[in-house]
């Protein structure tokens, strides 16, 4: 054969030719032009590998066809289906068959309606029998042809045949030697035009009226013909009828959801479409749908259109409101994840259903249940809650509208307390009660009792009532002075008692009228201040109010404030100070009197958790105006002996006073709360299921909101930050503490040693002499009073101040706040320093062997893990800036108070811009007190001279040292 040659003219021809096996395809040729422009018997087939020869004279539509026809050759087709090579003659007479004709055929036919397309204004022609592919020019119609089958229906026969109409006029294609190119969809070849048509009809139907006017049904086959082939036919086809009835009817249709209830599984919907009597599942993609019906001897034909544009935007709706496909086969529908979390899935529909039955209802959907199974309700479903204030209670009118249904609100009590979904109506069918309302009316139920109407509520648990007159799920009528528990700021304004010694400041001043308001409703109260902002000072306003109170009426009366044992000296030092007028019993010791009557004749009895533990058979018979629990997280166990004492106490009113009222755990409030408002936070079980576990193991901010509502009225809480602008640029404060019992005849008896030898250096005139003596005496005291072990290694008993400075310190730096520890005693920071290592805290430490002084103030500036640092006072005198930490702890007090003010300075200096609390540790009984009392009655001695010990000491008289050691 020749090749054609591409530098000479030549022209790209598909030619439509027949493959003796494979049926009709189409090929891509390059003809070889003549002299006159005509084409010349040289041609070749182009394939992508031979095109790029003849690119000269195709463009890109021309590339793409000949990639498609190259998958039809038969080269192509051999190599896929089978294999290892073969020659084409072995192929078709071995491998080939009908099976795999039919597998190959549909594949062929898909490239050439692709073809067909891109080939409209391309050279088309026959091929000749010899191969020769420019036989005939074949045109392709430029529309759709219609074809229109005809049934005519007899006595004896029925007979079918279809015409085909093109551009209107009907075309004769019988006996005209016409093909059937393609079979799906049709091509059809005829007098060398190739039509296509309407609806896709498959070339089969064709086929057998190319040479035969109609095919004939005998009589006796007739039925299984009219519903096995006309019915289909119709549903897709133009058919026209003789004797027998076609009915094309059109509904308005109604889309219905029918539910498919799974209990314990993921409940569905099913969306299907009724038109009249016909039921049309969503997804089908008929366009037509043809039901036959047989009137005795007669066929009716119902041909139903559906409009899928409409079914589709009816999908598109349901969709919108938060459904998703759940599986293609049928089409099922769930409601979204995003729409149902936390949703019980079993239900999750049900709700969905609920929640948009007004919209379902307007956008004309019906809503279908199964047979046989429950019946449910749906409808919107509401709450119409009212609390109205009654003397100690709230009552709680409540009404449950489920549809047209209303309920109430007492019936559903038990399923919102035990989270049952459904609840059964009088009518049988059975309403699911709203997932939200779980949470949103759980908390209120459990605190409720019943009452003679309906339920009733605790006054103390207005915090709940706030949290609904909040929102917009009920009505609430309350006193105003009520109302204002909520937002104490307020609560009206008290007068300061007469008596008081000492000016409150704003947020104390208001914190006393708090008090004040609590106590006109008999509610307790938790004062959680910050440390430093004077819980105690407020405390003892109010008790000075009360006492002159009483005192207009004539009628006594007496509170009873509990500690921790440490705290006893400085409560009587405040009260001393600030309420002098207050008679105050402190019963403490182990020689205290067993009397509790006596207490009456007192305003306030001072003492401790161990003692109340101890004496409570005695105590818990009286009957007080306030009991007040300082540092009340000592009773946060509820298991613990101290929280079952005072929970046997009887008083007309209870207050707590605590920095930290949860130290480690939500748990530690259930006690605290339960003590000044008992039933607040229900029962410990209720407590630990519905509010600790939540929080703590879920971080469930729904549980902590609700737990923030309820005892929100009643904790007054004021952060040293919030209150800044009131406190001055520093705070001093001295803490006393009271030495161990082993600690204080450790102490007593080195005391005596010493006191013995100076009385007889004083008496004998030695006294000059001994003033090293002097010196170390009181030095090895002061080491006594501050922890004994710093001069005894094997001292194993416990010391007053350590555990109160420990305690002090959790406190702050569970605040988050940085803390200078300063000692002049290097023993006395190694103590510290061990028990913190234990303990795994970190801190910073600095004494005058310290070499990277620079590199240790560095990261205690900036590391905000390191929240406590610890300072020797002679290392840390000097030209440190510590302006991070806001809290000073001074261990020990210095004979000169110029150097204990140059450490302060280490925090209190420029760039400081925090408050600074300054705490000072003083043990009781001791040489602190006694130096304490002489550096202020030589302070203008020792700030303008004193520098060292040495020259404090000088300064003592015989007097002085007497009294020291007295």
């Amino acid at each position: 054969m020749l090749r054609v040659d591409s530098s000479k003219p030549c022209k790209l021809v598909y030619s439509l030719c027949k493959h003796d096996f494979l049926g009709y395809l189409i090929e891509p040729h390059v003809v070889q032009l003549n002299q006159d422009g005509d084409f010349s018997l040289t041609h070749q087939r182009l394939f992508s590998t031979t095109a790029k020869e003849f690119s000269n004279i195709l463009d890109e539509t021309d590339i793409k066809l000949i990639k498609i026809l190259e998958e039809t050759e038969q080269g192509h087709i051999i190599r896929r289906y089978h294999k290892k090579p073969v020659r084409p003659v072995e192929f078709f007479s071995k491998t080939f068959d009908q099976k795999l004709y039919d597998i190959i055929r549909p594949k062929i036919e898909k490239r050439m309606v692709e073809a067909f397309r891109l080939l409209t204004d391309r050279a088309l022609f026959s091929m000749s029998k010899e191969g020769w592919p420019v036989e005939r020019k074949i045109q392709i119609a430029d529309e759709a042809a219609s074809v229109l089958f005809h049934f005519r229906k007899g006595e004896e026969e029925t007979r079918y045949f279809p015409t085909i109409k093109f551009k209107g006029i009907r075309i004769e294609f019988m006996f005209k030697d016409a093909q059937v190119v393609c079979n799906e969809p049709g091509w059809l070849l005829l007098e060398d035009v190739l039509y296509f048509f309407e609806g896709d009809i498959e070339g089969k139907k064709l086929q057998p009226f190319l040479n035969k006017r109609f095919i004939s049904i005998p009589k006796s086959s007739e039925k299984a013909y009219f519903q096995k082939f006309v019915g289909p036919l119709i549903e897709k086809h133009h058919v026209y009828a003789e004797g027998f009835t076609i009915n094309t009817e059109k509904f308005d249709a109604i889309p219905v959801l029918k539910v498919i209830f799974i209990p314990g599984g993921i409940s569905q919907l099913q969306l299907y479409f009724k038109y009249g009597s016909y039921v049309f599942p969503a997804g089908s993609t008929t366009k037509v749908t043809v039901r036959l019906e047989m009137e005795g001897d007669n066929y009716v034909f119902h041909r139903i259109k559906r409009s899928l544009s409409w079914e589709k935007s009816k999908l598109d709706e349901i969709i919108g409101l938060g459904l998703e496909t759940a599986s293609s086969l049928f089409l099922n529908l769930e409601v979204k994840k995003a729409f149902a979390e936390d949703e019980d899935a079993s239900f999750s529909v049900i709700n969905w259903l609920n929640e948009n039955h007004e919209e379902l209802k307007q956008k004309g959907f019906e809503i279908e249940q199964p047979d046989g199974n429950k019946r449910f309700l749906f409808g919107s479903s509401k709450v119409d809650l009212e609390f109205k204030e009654g003397n100690d209670w709230f009552d709680l009118n409540a009404v449950v509208h489920f549809g047209p249904y209303q309920i109430p609100f007492m019936d559903l009590r038990h399923h919102i307390l035990h989270k049952i979904r459904e609840f059964t109506l009088p009518s049988g069918e059975v309403a699911v009660i709203p997932e939200k309302w779980f949470a949103q009316f759980g908390n209120l139920l459990n605190f409720t009792e019943k009452g003679e109407q309906g339920l009733k509520l605790k006054k103390h648990h207005i915090g709940l009532i706030n949290d609904f007159a909040n929102s917009d799920l009920a009505s609430v009528t309350m006193d105003r002075k009520l109302q204002k528990l909520a937002g104490f700021e307020e609560i009206e304004d008290v007068e300061v008692p007469k008596n008081f010694k000492g000016q409150l400041r704003s947020y104390q001043k208001a914190g006393y009228n708090w008090f004040q308001f609590l106590r006109n409703y008999n509610f307790g109260g938790c004062l959680a201040d910050d440390m430093g902002l004077g819980k105690t000072v407020q405390t003892l306003a109010l008790l000075q109010k009360i006492k002159e109170e009483h005192a207009e009426t004539g009628t006594p009366s007496t509170s009873l404030i509990i500690m921790p044992t440490s705290l006893i000296y400085n409560w009587v030092k405040e009260a001393e100070k600030f309420a002098p007028s207050l008679r105050i019993l402190e019963h403490t010791g182990t020689f205290r009197s067993k009397d509790v009557e006596r207490f009456m004749r007192y305003d306030v009895v001072f003492t401790t958790y161990g003692i109340t533990r101890v004496d409570i058979d005695y105590i818990k018979n009286l009957y007080f105006n306030y009991i007040i629990l300082d540092e009340s997280q000592n009773i946060k166990n509820p298991a613990s002996k101290a929280y079952k004492a005072v929970k046997q106490l009887k008083s007309k009113n209870k207050l707590i006073l605590s920095g930290t009222p949860v130290e480690n755990s939500v748990n530690d409030l259930w006690t605290q709360m339960s003590f000044i408002n008992p039933g607040l936070l229900g029962n410990q079980h209720f407590f630990q299921n519905d509010f600790v576990t939540p929080i703590e193991k879920k971080r469930d901010e729904e549980a902590a909101k609700k737990l923030q509502a309820l005892i929100k009225p009643f904790v007054l809480r004021r952060t040293k930050d919030q209150v800044a602008t009131e406190l001055p640029q520093k705070t001093v404060q001295l803490f006393y503490c009271q030495m161990g019992e082993e600690q204080a005849q450790y102490y007593e008896d080195v005391k005596s040693e010493y006191r013995n030898d100076l009385l007889r250096s004083l008496e004998d005139g030695t006294f000059a002499k001994s003033q090293i003596q002097v010196l170390q005496g009181l030095t090895k005291l002061r080491q006594i009073a501050n922890h004994p072990s710093m001069i005894d290694k094997d001292y194993e008993g416990e010391s007053g101040k350590f555990e109160n400075v420990i305690h002090t310190l959790q406190n702050v730096l569970s605040r988050g706040h940085k803390v200078l520890v300063f000692s002049q005693f290097v023993k006395q920071l190694e103590i510290y320093r061990n028990h913190f290592d234990t303990e795994k805290v970190r801190y910073a430490y600095l004494d005058g062997s310290t070499q990277n002084r620079g590199q240790v103030v560095e990261e205690f500036q900036t590391n905000n893990e390191i929240k406590l640092f610890l300072i020797s006072l002679k290392a840390g005198g000097v030209g440190l800036n510590l302006t991070e930490a806001d809290y000073v702890f001074m261990l020990d007090p210095w004979w000169n108070p110029a150097v204990e003010q140059q450490a302060i300075d280490r925090t209190h200096r420029i760039g400081q811009t925090k408050k600074v609390f300054i705490y000072k540790f003083i043990t009781k009984d001791t040489v602190e007190e006694k130096i304490l009392a002489l550096q202020n009655r030589k302070r203008s001695v020792a700030e303008s001279l004193i520098t060292t010990e040495e020259s404090f000491v000088k300064s003592l008289s015989a007097e002085d040292i007497r009294e020291i050691l007295n």
